[in-house]
């Protein structure tokens, strides 16, 4: 991942009301208004929130097939391989430092 895709990616999931939407998402997709009401925010404030997601790549809009006003969002998973992956890598920098300094204590106790 680009520095600055994760950059994007971080900042866009620092907000708890952006977190929440990634949360709703998971479980399927939503229309603008119903995660508004499930955030208890203003649509224009959610509007706001899903361009910045959308902006960053964690969600895709699509038009309802019956009523072209409407959208729906959705989660994009493939956008969260790369933070996972960076995520993966820090985790396996620090589970080698632990490891190292647990062998450090135990040879300093002999």
């Amino acid at each position: 991942m680009s520095g600055q895709n994760l950059d994007r990616t971080l900042a866009a999931l620092a907000d708890p009301y952006r977190r929440r939407v990634v949360d709703l998402l998971r479980e399927r997709p939503h229309r603008a208004g119903e995660l508004a009401e499930a955030a208890r925010l203003s649509f224009p404030a959610m509007s706001r929130h899903l361009k910045l997601l959308r902006t960053s790549g964690l969600i895709a809009e699509e038009r309802d097939d019956l009523d072209s006003r409407v959208r729906i969002y959705r989660l994009r998973p493939e956008a969260m391989t790369e933070l996972k992956a960076w995520l993966a890598e820090t985790d396996a920098l620090w589970a080698r430092q632990l490891a190292a300094f647990k062998a450090h204590i135990q040879k300093s106790k002999r």
